[in-house]
């Protein structure tokens, strides 16, 4: 019977073999340090996106609608004579809605006419244009700009140029702790990004906008995205 049970017990007795490193990868005695690494890459915008509108009033909604109509035909005119692709258009906001009348004497609103909203938001690829291209808007009718944004139009090669720059900020202060304790740095055991982020969006006021002889003054300043890593090693004496 020895010999029918010989190739089962050589195979666990393998099994245990090749588990024993595993177990004592995973040692409580095993010394190790935990960082986190900012990285930080910048680059000068080249693409904005921005939203402008026209908002009409009328004593009735057919009337305020026509309005409306005719100065977004303008503006709409004004963008393609400035270069802005149909596909980089896009209405973000169109509503019909009365305005009311309020009386303190407790008798009920009464509607005294409509407003109309019509808002797109329009992608620009080239920066030298977008100073014209906000004078031409509002020159023709736009009276509503809600915000403007600045961004790359590839954000992912300077995403990963600020992860690299986390990863060695991480590399640093791991390498400047394990000096202190007298130890060095071994392998990594785990990395995880804790997040990429971009700039906020900046706010673009509407009275800057009111120019009448010169294009509106545009400065995009640094786009900038950051990364955060938090990198483990195992440190050896």
């Amino acid at each position: 019977m020895t010999a029918k049970f010989t190739p089962l017990f050589l195979a666990l007795a393998f099994a245990l073999a090749m588990l024993n490193p595993a177990i004592a990868a995973e040692s409580p005695d095993k010394r190790t340090i935990a960082v986190t690494g900012t990285g930080i890459a910048k680059a000068r915008p080249d693409t904005a996106s921005i939203s402008i509108g026209v908002v009409s009033d009328g004593k009735t909604a057919r009337a305020a609608l026509d309005q409306n109509t005719a100065a977004m035909g303008q503006v709409s005119a004004a963008l393609k004579k400035q270069q802005v692709e149909q596909r980089d258009i896009q209405t973000t906001d169109f509503s019909v809605r009365p305005k009311f009348q309020h009386f303190k004497n407790g008798k009920p609103p009464a509607i005294i006419g409509y407003r109309v909203v019509n808002s797109v938001r329009i992608m620009v690829r080239d920066l030298k244009n977008l100073g014209a291209i906000l004078d031409q808007a509002v020159s023709v009718g736009s009276n509503q700009i809600n915000g403007i944004s600045f961004s790359v139009a590839e954000p992912a090669a300077l995403e990963n140029m600020a992860r690299k720059a986390a990863m060695a900020d991480a590399r640093q202060k791991a390498d400047l702790y394990a000096a202190a304790a007298g130890a060095s740095l071994h392998k990594v055991l785990t990395i995880t990004e804790a997040f990429v982020t971009g700039p906020p969006r900046p706010r673009f006021a509407r009275p800057a906008l009111e120019s009448k002889s010169a294009s509106v003054p545009i400065a995009p300043g640094e786009y900038k995205v950051q990364a955060r890593v938090n990198v483990t090693w195992e440190l050896k004496d």
